[in-house]
């Protein structure tokens, strides 16, 4: 056999038709963003130790958001509020007249397996 006859011959990895580019490619780590990066944190760092304590916070919540936050907060205190004016034992007593006042319907049938 000839070298002649095996010069067409495709080396290298296998190659399908309509697959390109399904390699894993290594992403190249960027060095100077890293350091870049790094700055910014050491100068935010500088700057908060010698600022203090102050800081501004930006509120992004819209409107709506805030009246919504409000609103579960003073209905969550409203709920604090009810239930720290009873003692435990009042809250018992109202539950019990309250399972008194409900249909036998509701009553958790006894049920015996040994008939």
């Amino acid at each position: 056999a000839k070298m002649a006859d095996y010069e067409a011959v495709q080396r290298g990895s296998l190659r399908l038709k309509g697959v390109a580019g399904l390699g894993v490619k290594k992403k190249k780590k960027n060095k100077e963003a890293k350091k870049m990066l790094q700055q910014i944190t050491s100068n935010q760092q500088q700057h908060d130790d010698g600022e203090g304590n102050k800081r501004t916070t930006v509120d992004k919540r819209t409107p709506a958001q805030k009246a919504f936050d409000k609103m579960q907060e003073k209905r969550q205190i409203e709920r604090i509020l009810k239930k720290a004016s009873k003692t435990h034992k009042q809250s018992v007593e109202e539950f019990n007249r309250h399972l008194d006042t409900l249909t036998e319907h509701y009553d958790i049938p006894k049920v015996s397996w040994t008939k």
